[in-house]
């Protein structure tokens, strides 16, 4: 099995409680088994018997994946790699549950398409289509043409999911279609797309870059500080080592940032690191933005910004009294002061 090789990872979540506060869906739904411990302990009964029940493949499709157990324990022991581990395992078994299945059906259903002019190819993943500001405003900041490709999942959810060969499948198609573009930068506003192609499948032969970066190299200015709140990424922070990026950027545009919640430790990106949690679970993905509004100082006054259109999508489908904006629309907001 593939949890097999996190067989350290599992002897030592089972009987530790010391990051259970990180858990954001054990936070909402108050099950031992939302909590690494208990996703530990069930890894483990897998281990002496190999059969996977449907309540069991249910636990591990109901992590929000976020990876913030992992980033702060003090042992940074996998617990992420686990439940990816146990998913594959569940998929190769044939015992995913069948909503998964139904989506993994629509995730394989891509046809990349790239258009418009330009030097430079942006990426537009299901969720920034569904907000328009979000590709706008950075329209407006870059002040030039650029081509777009949009047209599906470039197979991070499917990876995801455990769908590893279904996910390379898509993502070589994903992959041909940039090369036909003939852009050698690609920008992504989407830190989950961002992660697939700088360290799950390799894009060879192109600069891959968050939304952030791209428009922290155009070198632009704010005005009038301005106080905010930043919500970070589960992609950018806990995954690829706490991407800087974003609040450097924030900050030269003369944004205050203040801290958002109780610690700056807790993930409050309402599932983003399984990427189509809202998908799977709208209840839990509701419950999560529930219990991010509840932090908020001021619902409705304060500027709350994510670099994440997942978040931003989730945060504002269910909790619309905090608004929420983009890090492209934040920087858009700062230049037009």
């Amino acid at each position: 099995m593939n949890i097999d090789k996190f067989t350290d990872v599992i002897k030592a979540c089972r009987f530790c409680f010391m990051c259970r506060h990180l858990s954001p869906v054990g936070n909402v739904s108050f099950r031992e088994s939302d909590t690494p411990r208990g996703r530990a302990l069930i890894c483990g009964k897998l281990k002496e018997n190999t059969q996977i029940q449907p309540d069991f493949a249910d636990v591990f499709y109901r992590s929000e994946l976020s990876a913030a157990n992992r980033f702060h324990c003090v042992s940074h022991y996998d617990e992420a790699g686990l439940i990816m581990a146990a998913r594959r395992d569940i998929v190769e078994a044939g015992a995913a549950p069948e909503n998964v299945k139904k989506l993994v059906e629509e995730l394989k259903k891509v046809s990349f398409k790239v258009s418009g002019t330009g030097d430079v190819l942006y990426y537009i993943d299901e969720y920034t289509e569904a907000q328009s500001s979000i590709s706008s405003a950075l329209a407006k900041i870059y002040g030039k043409k650029f081509k777009t490709i949009s047209g599906g999942d470039i197979g991070k959810a499917l990876k995801v999911l455990g769908f590893e060969k279904d996910a390379e499948v898509v993502f070589k198609k994903f992959v041909k279609a940039v090369k036909d573009s003939g852009c050698k930068t690609i920008v992504t506003s989407c830190p989950a797309s961002y992660d697939a192609m700088k360290n799950d499948f390799k894009l060879e032969g192109v600069k891959v870059l968050h939304s952030s970066e791209f428009i922290a190299g155009l070198k632009l200015k704010g005005t009038k500080a301005v106080n905010a709140y930043y919500l970070d990424s589960d992609y950018l922070k806990n995954y690829n080592e706490n991407f800087a990026v974003p609040r450097e950027l924030l900050g030269k545009l003369s944004y205050k940032l203040k801290m958002f919640g109780t610690n700056v430790e807790e993930s409050y990106s309402c599932g983003e690191g399984a990427v189509v949690f809202d998908k799977l679970n709208p209840e839990l993905a509701a419950r999560l933005a529930a219990h991010v509004l509840e932090f908020a100082d001021n619902p409705g006054k304060d500027i709350v910004i994510t670099s994440s259109p997942y978040t931003r999508f989730v945060l504002n489908k269910y909790a619309p009294s905090l608004k929420v904006i983009s890090i492209e629309e934040a920087v858009l907001k700062a230049m037009e002061k």
